[in-house]
């Protein structure tokens, strides 16, 4: 797979290792927040979600917090927001620093992606990079921010990716891949490669909620939000991000289990889902590559259901 889009550079791989030996940062609660794709209403959700906690948590913005962000404003506030809190890259954001000819989104889409969405995809990473290059001092800080981090909240070491344990835009992390009974081999090797507990992910678009037996008695949870800035579900307009804390959820969630001493849910996102379609067709109207990829799943979600998120989840 060597055409655009289906690419997985070199540059991405650090390999689970890597992860054990990122500085450990402590939080008493941890939102993993990813993929929010540019969208404003949902980051505005999250934002008075944070501030109705007992204590104010620690953001972390694990990639592809842009994508449908291509009016200069909205890039903008975006990424002052966003750097302003924890973050690390995305493959949207890997490639806003590649040479300004390249055409590729980086999203290293596997074969059972349609040529389409691929093709699109990169025309709409294409107008995201003209946007972001009228604003260097942004792209100069997205440029410094790593591809992984390490917490620790409770007992729970947690490693935080945009893709996988071993790649930024690796896919071993997507739901359908976790249900591989053939991958169980390197997912034991890569909790422990990694030393953490729990991985937190999205990237795949569609969310994830799985526990596996590592070694003696010890288990490692990897959960994948999907995403914060669309639906994750048919019919349901809320995206979704990760909640890793010394106490219980506040806000009501998909799905809470206890990992290491630490609560981990999978919080709801509920977005104004109307003032969201307005913003996103004013950049990209009927018609336009990301209307015609991601339109469908904004009005009536994914055709993918919570019970398919959460098998096997504790």
């Amino acid at each position: 797979m060597n055409e655009p889009g289906r690419i997985c550079p070199l540059s991405y791989r650090y390999g689970a290792r890597a992860i054990a030996r990122a500085a450990l940062r402590r939080a008493q609660t941890l939102y993993v927040i990813g993929g929010l794709y540019g969208n404003l209403p949902a980051l505005d959700t999250i934002g008075r979600m944070a501030r109705a906690e007992p204590v104010v948590p620690t953001l972390c913005f694990n990639g592809d917090f842009n994508w449908f962000d291509i009016a200069d404003s909205d890039f903008c506030e975006i990424n002052q927001h966003v750097l302003a809190n924890d973050a690390i890259l995305g493959n949207v954001e890997a490639e806003l620093v590649t040479p300004a000819d390249d055409p590729d989104c980086g999203c290293a889409y596997p074969d059972s992606v349609d040529a389409g969405i691929v093709e699109r995809s990169n025309q709409i990473h294409a107008r995201l990079k003209s946007t972001a290059r009228r604003h260097k001092a942004l792209l100069d800080r997205i440029a410094q921010l790593p591809m992984f981090a390490r917490y620790q909240v409770a007992d729970c070491r947690i490693g935080v990716v945009h893709g996988d344990a071993d790649s930024l835009a690796g896919w071993r992390f997507d739901v359908r891949a976790l249900g591989d009974q053939q991958a169980l081999p390197w997912l034991r090797s890569v909790f422990i490669a990694s030393d953490v507990d729990l991985f937190a992910s999205t990237h795949t678009c569609l969310p994830a909620m799985r526990r596996f037996m590592v070694a003696h008695g010890r288990a490692g949870w990897v959960l994948n939000n999907g995403a914060a800035g669309m639906p994750n579900f048919a019919g349901d307009s809320a995206g979704l991000c990760t909640r890793i804390s010394a106490s219980p959820s506040p806000h009501p969630v998909l799905n809470e289990v206890r990992v290491a001493g630490a609560y981990v849910a999978l919080l709801p996102v509920r977005f104004d889902a109307d003032l969201w379609r307005e913003r996103f067709l004013a950049q990209w109207p009927a018609g336009s590559a990301a209307w015609l990829s991601y339109f469908e799943r904004i009005t009536r979600g994914p055709a993918f259901a919570p019970g398919q998120a959460l098998a096997l989840a504790g």
